[in-house]
């Protein structure tokens, strides 16, 4: 995951992508904008969608957001350049990859306050999910080219798995299998999670710099977003390569919204790609909604699709960061 922070990298790319439309037709808009202020570069972020709390990787803290009215609830102070933060509520704790501490922080969601430190072998932990299935926590480590497996009860990495290539977004189907991106390479990963090791490497092509990946488990489908304009669909049984769409510049993340059959690509230009679900493997451009410049990460809560994208004014390396806030995106 890039960090917005310090710079934007709007590739130019084979297909060409869809004007931003600012239409009255447009399937979604900016419904409220609110500014939080603050310093440093910020990475992933996460809702849960019970307490409404928007969770912020801020750099040197967590960021925690009332979803509903825009204030800051909190700051989870002592992040050492924070990345993504996974949410396990049945746990009542949070998990912070830290890049460039090699550990991961634990939160208590109900105190917001840090708990402790794990320690891991594994350098740059940078996106990290929950698999729910095997009860285990997993960091894509960006520096080592592996996966860190966490037991989050133990509070301990119990292994590392070796990826062949820069691991970036990663997703689970839910039956022990982990996918993820290869930034480096232009593939993509199947993982079996029980037997901790690689099982296909599939090409991404023509894609460059995958990041974001999202995964429609009725379908079986992985979406991955990259740096020059494109969504590819991929079969995830199989590896196939189904679909193949334009989206706006400097994308890093991609969410499915399985109720409402959209994909949406967040895009450092200042749009929203939204991408129509027609059937398994087919799939429309509704449209490049506007947004901000430097929203390129974003969180979607499932039950009021609202999507929540981050974004400053001025995000430019060496310089002061300006007018950082929240977007929330609703359809229209």
């Amino acid at each position: 995951m890039k960090t917005l922070a310090f710079a934007l990298l709007l590739a130019t790319g084979a297909i060409a992508p869809v004007m931003a439309d600012s239409s009255a037709a447009a399937p979604y808009v900016v419904k409220q904008h609110y500014v939080l202020g603050g310093a440093g570069g910020w990475d992933y972020l996460s809702i849960d969608p019970a307490s409404r709390h928007l969770f912020i990787a801020r750099d040197d803290r967590v960021m925690v957001a009332d979803a509903n009215s825009g204030k800051l609830i909190g700051e989870i102070p002592g992040m050492q350049h924070a990345h993504g933060v996974a949410l396990v509520p049945t746990m009542h704790r949070g998990f912070v990859s830290n890049g460039h501490g090699d550990n991961v922080t634990t939160i208590d969601l109900d105190t917001l306050k840090s708990t402790g430190h794990i320690a891991l072998s594994g350098k740059d932990p940078d996106a990290i999910i929950y698999d729910a299935v095997g009860g285990q926590l997993l960091t894509m480590n960006g520096h080592s080219n592996n996966i860190s497996v966490i037991d989050p009860q133990a509070g301990k990495e119990v292994a590392t798995i070796a990826v062949p290539g820069r691991p970036e977004f990663a997703v689970t189907d839910g039956n022990g299998h982990l996918f993820l991106n290869l930034e480096d390479k232009g593939e993509l990963v199947r993982v079996d999670l029980k037997a901790r090791k690689v099982l296909d490497v599939w090409a991404l092509a023509p894609c460059e710099g995958p990041t974001g990946l999202a995964f429609d488990a009725t379908n079986q489908r992985l979406f991955s977003v990259c740096d020059n304009n494109m969504m590819i669909v991929t079969d995830a049984s199989n590896g196939h390569q189904v679909a193949k769409l334009p989206i706006g510049k400097g994308p890093d993340a991609v969410v499915f919204d399985a109720e409402r059959h959209v994909v949406l690509s967040s895009n450092g230009d200042g749009t929203l790609t939204v991408v129509h679900q027609d059937s398994a493997d087919k799939y429309s451009v509704l449209a490049n909604v506007s947004t901000q410049k430097t929203a390129r990460t974003l969180a979607l809560d499932p039950s009021t699709h609202e999507v929540f994208l981050v974004a400053a004014h001025s995000a430019d390396k060496g310089k002061p960061v300006d007018g950082f806030g929240v977007l929330v995106v609703a359809p229209h």
